[in-house]
Formats: C-alpha cells, sequence, structure tokens
C-alpha cells in the first residue's frame, strides 16, 4: 500500500467513512458516500467520485475480497489531499451485545463545537480513540461527550437519543457532533426531537440508545450513575432498521 505523507497523514487534514457490509453488500452506501464528498469540499480535495471513490469501486473492492470477510465486515475509506485507501475489515458488532445492552459514562473530554472539524468524519480522530480505549479499559462501552458549554453531543464512536414519555429526543447539529449515517436514518423514519440536552437532565428520560453504521441501533443500560431500565423505543427502531437495511 503506497501512502504518501500529505496534510492528511501528518496533520488530520482528510477524512474517512466506515461502511458496514453484510452478505457482501455495503449497507448505505450512497449516503456514506455523500457525507465523504462533502467533507472532500470542506478540505478544498475536489470531488471524491473524480478521485475515484464511486459505488462501483467500492463494490469493485468487496467482491475482491474472500467470502467469509464480507458477510459481516467493514470497508474502511480514506481520503486525503493524495491517498485514497480502501480497507476491509471486521464489523466487533454482535447478537449478544445488543441484548446485553451499553454501559457508557461522561468523558473529561470536551467537544468544541465552535471546530467545523467536528461536523465531518475527519482524521482527526484521536479524541475518539482514545477515549473508546478508555471505555473498554474501564469495563463500559462507550463515552459520551459534552461541549464546552456543559451539553452532550455524542458519543466516541456514536449519536445518541433518548426516550422520555415514548418520544425519542437528540441533541442538535449546533451542540458540536458528527451528523451520522444512522442517526440521519431515524431522523427520516421517526418522529425525533432535536434539543438541547445537559447531563443533570437525565434522570428524566425513560432510555437511552446509541447509533453508529457499525452497531445500527444498540441500547444503553446505564449512562454515568443513571439506569435506563426501558429498552421499547430503541427496540421498535432497531427492529426497523434491521428489517430494511438489505434494501437501502
Amino acid at each position: 500500500m503506497d501512502i504518501k505523507l500529505d496534510e492528511g497523514f501528518q496533520f488530520g487534514l482528510g477524512a474517512f467513512e466506515t461502511i458496514a457490509v453484510e452478505e457482501g453488500r455495503p449497507i448505505l452506501l450512497d449516503r456514506h458516500l455523500r457525507r465523504l464528498e462533502r467533507a472532500a469540499a470542506f478540505f478544498g480535495f475536489g470531488p471524491a467520485s473524480v478521485r475515484g471513490v464511486t459505488e462501483e469501486a467500492v463494490h469493485k473492492f468487496i467482491a475482491d475480497q474472500s467470502e467469509e470477510e464480507t458477510r459481516h465486515g467493514t470497508v474502511k475509506v480514506v481520503l486525503s489531499g493524495e491517498n485514497v485507501l480502501f480497507q476491509m475489515r471486521g464489523n466487533p458488532y454482535t447478537e449478544e451485545k445488543y441484548l446485553r445492552g451499553f454501559v457508557a459514562d461522561i468523558s473529561k473530554v470536551k467537544r468544541n463545537e465552535t471546530s467545523q472539524l467536528v461536523y465531518h468524519k475527519t482524521l482527526n480522530y484521536g479524541d475518539c480513540i482514545l477515549e473508546k480505549r478508555a471505555a473498554t479499559a474501564a469495563g463500559i462501552q462507550e463515552r459520551v461527550f459534552l461541549n464546552i458549554k456543559g451539553q452532550i453531543c455524542e458519543g466516541a464512536v456514536s449519536n445518541i437519543f433518548f426516550v422520555r414519555k415514548n418520544k425519542i429526543y437528540t441533541p442538535q447539529l449546533s451542540c458540536g457532533l458528527l451528523p451520522g449515517i444512522l442517526r440521519e436514518y431515524v431522523l427520516e423514519n421517526f418522529e425525533v426531537n432535536e434539543t438541547v440536552i445537559y447531563p443533570e437532565e437525565l434522570m428524566y428520560y425513560d432510555e437511552c440508545f446509541v447509533t453508529n453504521s457499525l452497531m445500527g441501533v444498540m441500547p444503553v443500560r446505564q449512562l454515568g450513575n443513571i439506569c435506563f431500565p426501558h429498552r421499547t423505543r430503541a427496540d421498535e427502531v432497531r427492529t426497523l432498521y434491521e428489517s430494511q437495511k438489505m434494501s437501502l
């Protein structure tokens, strides 16, 4: 693999997408490519499609991998000023993890909602990786960031949703979060209130769940010292997504 040490790899000025692959099919591929195009425009790379990142290229890359790798896997696409990379790896999320649900806590690291970088999936991903590793070391599955105003914005590798009286709520984009692919799907298919949520308000919510392209919809049974004993809406959202994802 020939990698040029451009500004992407020296300073994080690049973008990437992680696309779930099920039975050889990339899930929500068109949405991932649209988001990558937005990041490419933000960085001034020119159209990603002109650089060779197309639906056809992704499908060809998947077809060249083993059947075992593509049964329940992930394609990672990296785009920087001088590099286009495709990588295949496994998807770590299993049915057992869904049944158990996540335990999470609040990160001491703050999201800077004034930075445009937080609104794109960029190679400036160090905070997320370090906090995800710290969560694993602490025996939990996710860390949730607050912004510099103390508002909940997103998980280290996920978007976050809450449920109160059967209504779904999620932090608004201006809180400083990545507009996730699954977040977009949930907002399109369910009535969701985008709002500002503070940690001290969590006791008033009945459910919590997180989303990303690899895990889909994951119930959260505890966030910090707040327990969420219910998962009715989370299961409803997940059931719809799982029934549709192979055709998306």
